[in-house]
């Protein structure tokens, strides 16, 4: 097990996972069962996964990714998706919010050398013949959304991965960064942190390149023909995305806390939102810029940082200080309030005090999205088909199941965060589980997140799924998940829609399946126009044969959890994996200049075991007994338990994120930080008296979570 303070450190300079919005680069709970022969299927079971159909996947596939689908620009889609879940039996609707969005009107970046030399990026991505909607005139520009408008003039400076670490290494080499454009390497954070990073040196603009360095053999100057044809990264492919602070707050940043109504009061969105301009672009463009820092500034090699140097032909990754050459970077939004829709399908279990949640978003940067986020949409249209053949043989849910198709997720989880602060007082109450699947496929390597008390019936539940792999048509996905993927949960960070039920102590799970490098799996061209119907038919799951596979997993782990008299979540689970968290941060303590007494953090986890453990024997006992009324007791408890650990506040700074157990590292975005009040306070804020403090409030919290599993 690696601890809190390697991954704290990995994060900052880790290869990127292909599936970057969802990488777990803190992982535990490995499992020891070596099991992996296929689990018996009862009839249900059999029923919903033979409801499953790859070609009709294939169809719905091709639906979603031939239209443009920005987030408040897709109603369009919002009602086919609710109308075809209402064909399979599901009641459905569209839950319309007004949210502060922002749209490409223009940009333009133009380098000029000391000698009078221009460059103009092209700002664009090749049009392919094999791929229709590379030529769509509706394609959507290269932009960063929420990104200010502005112009910014001036001498650039390259800084890496654009994590704080990155910059406090350029200011120790003396490198002047205030009133400098920053050009940025994508991996490690989140994009819009390095943009944060940047205005939080005083820096101007930002401009942030996809790199080879990223994609290991698989790229053209080893070899590997490039997308169309073959499977490297075209060299003109462009990474979309948000700019949005999202380690600070998800959702609309003008209506913090509350939902965004057509008359709801608006707040000053400047602190979740950048104030600087800033434009993604290929690695192609960023060539010449990089090239023209070459012998100027610390040599890339010399800065000594990880992952700083990357693999663009010709170019030494120099930090460029003193080149005399400039960029002009102009970039021009359009801000409104708009409309966005979630569409929302519902089958009511007999428990009306039991809900389960399994959402995926449905817009996207550009016309495709096939894996982002289309992948998924179109497995939640086979599985709400498969629950509608369920349903006409007369079974009914114990638990009501929502289905969600979020609007506005790429913006910042914004669709389904007002959701969530919409029905917030019914799902604290009611909510049982959250089921995400964002980029269901992107390869062939299956992927799991999951909070502790999930570990054990999803893993089981993998026994009962076929998972074609490689050519082979006979392993289970435990079985590849263990011998190909590790066998290991990550540990939920933040980047999709369960963050925001994550943060509100209800149980969650993301999955889906990425492309690995070291196994020379295609590039996944993410947030490009290249993530397209012909991509995923062609390189990233042809005959869409994972798309059944993970459609099938999720389908069944979500009848379990709305069937089962005993609902299959395990707090104990909690128990090892807040242990394994605990040694993360002796390690980060004993690495400091200063001293923290554990000592409550370590009686609060040991109590939580005892309580964890006597909630298991009651729950036996009511099963042996079959004792109905216990049975539901128990159910409550295990819906209810991780609420305790949201029972503290939010954390420092960012009183959204309420889980003191896992967050969003505060300088990654995606990555998770464990006990992030106690780490955070000592390798951010330096303050060991506020990391005491918040040793108590996190021991606080799982006292909360260990007194309601206490018999």
């Amino acid at each position: 097990m690696r601890s809190t303070l390697l991954v704290w450190a990995a994060a900052i300079g880790a290869e990127a996972c292909q599936r970057e919005r969802n990488f777990h680069s803190h992982s535990h709970a490995k499992r020891q069962d070596h099991d992996t022969s296929r689990a018996p299927l009862d009839a249900n079971e059999q029923l919903l996964l033979d409801s499953f159909d790859a070609t009709s996947i294939s169809t719905w596939s091709y639906y979603y990714t031939h239209g443009a689908h920005v987030a408040g620009r897709n109603k369009t889609q919002a009602q086919w998706t609710a109308d075809k879940w209402a064909e399979y039996g599901w009641t459905s609707r569209l839950d319309e919010y007004f949210v502060y969005l922002n749209y490409p009107v223009s940009q333009s970046l133009q380098l000029t050398l000391p000698n009078g030399t221009v460059f103009n990026a092209s700002l664009e991505e090749e049009v392919l013949e094999e791929d229709d909607t590379s030529s769509y005139p509706n394609r959507i520009p290269v932009f960063h959304g929420y990104s200010a408008t502005g112009d910014a003039s001036a001498e650039y400076v390259y800084v890496g991965r654009g994590q704080q670490v990155d910059f406090d290494r350029l200011q120790a080499l003396g490198v002047q960064l205030e009133g400098k454009i920053a050009v940025a390497r994508y991996g490690g954070p989140f994009r819009g942190l390095k943009v944060k990073n940047a205005q939080d040196h005083g820096m101007i603009g930002a401009i942030i390149f996809s790199d080879p360095g990223d994609d290991g053999n698989v790229t053209e100057a080893k070899g590997v023909a490039a997308y169309p044809n073959g499977p490297a990264r075209n060299p003109t492919s462009v990474q979309r995305g948000s700019v949005m602070f999202l380690s600070t707050y998800p959702g609309d940043p003008t209506t913090p806390g509350y939902p965004s109504k057509e008359d709801s009061p608006r707040a000053d969105p400047s602190g979740s939102v950048p104030r600087i301009p800033s434009i993604p672009i290929s690695w192609r463009d960023a060539q010449p810029i990089l090239q023209a820092l070459n012998g100027f500034g610390t040599n890339g090699k010399d800065v000594n940082r990880t992952n700083w140097v990357g693999a663009i032909p010709g170019v030494t990754y120099s930090t460029g200080e003193g080149s005399g050459a400039t960029l002009s970077l102009s970039n021009v939004m359009e801000a409104n309030y708009t409309a966005i829709w979630n569409a929302i399908g519902i089958i009511n279990g007999t428990n009306q005090d039991e809900v389960i949640v399994v959402g995926n978003h449905r817009d996207a940067w550009i016309v495709g999205g096939a894996a982002d986020p289309n992948s998924g949409s179109a497995v939640l249209i086979e599985l709400a088909k498969a629950f509608g053949k369920l349903q006409e043989t007369g079974w009914r849910p114990k638990r009501t199941i929502v289905l969600a198709s979020w609007d506005a997720e790429e913006y910042g989880l914004v669709g389904s965060t007002e959701w969530l602060e919409e029905y917030l007082p019914w799902l604290k109450t009611a909510a049982v589980s959250y089921l995400n699947i964002d980029v269901a496929v992107s390869g062939p390597v299956p992927d799991f997140s999951a909070t502790p008390d999930f570990h054990e019936i999803a893993a089981q539940i993998q026994k009962k799924v076929i998972w074609p792999y490689r050519n082979t048509t006979d392993r289970t996905l435990y079985d590849v998940w263990q011998t190909e993927a590790g066998g290991e949960f990550g540990v939920l960070g933040s980047g999709s829609d369960y963050t925001g039920f994550l943060h509100r102590g209800i149980a969650c799970i993301d999955l889906g399946a990425g492309g690995s490098v070291e196994k020379g799996d295609p590039i996944y061209p993410y947030h490009s126009n290249y993530d397209s119907y012909h991509w995923m038919s062609t390189f990233g799951d042809p005959g869409f044969v994972h798309h059944k596979a993970i459609g099938q997993y999720l389908t069944l782990l979500l009848y379990h959890l709305s069937s089962d008299e005993v609902l299959p979540l395990n707090p104990a689970g909690y128990t090892s994996e807040l242990r394994a968290y605990y040694k993360d941060l002796e390690e980060v303590v004993s690495s400091g200049n200063g001293t923290l007494d554990l000592s409550a953090l370590s009686s609060a986890i040991d109590t939580f075991e005892t309580y964890a453990q006597q909630f298991i024997s009651l729950r036996e006992f009511a099963i042996t007994t079959n004792n109905t009324e216990l049975i539901t007791v128990q159910n409550h408890k295990a819906r209810d338990f991780s609420r305790g650990f949201t029972s503290q506040g939010g954390l420092p700074g960012r009183e959204f994120f309420q889980n003191l157990i896992f967050a969003p590292g505060l300088d990654t975005g995606y990555a998770p930080v464990t006990y992030p009040g106690i780490t955070e306070s000592i390798t951010f804020a330096k303050d060991w008296k506020r990391a005491q403090e918040w040793v108590g409030k996190t021991a606080n919290a799982i006292l909360v979570a260990a007194n309601m599993l206490k018999t």
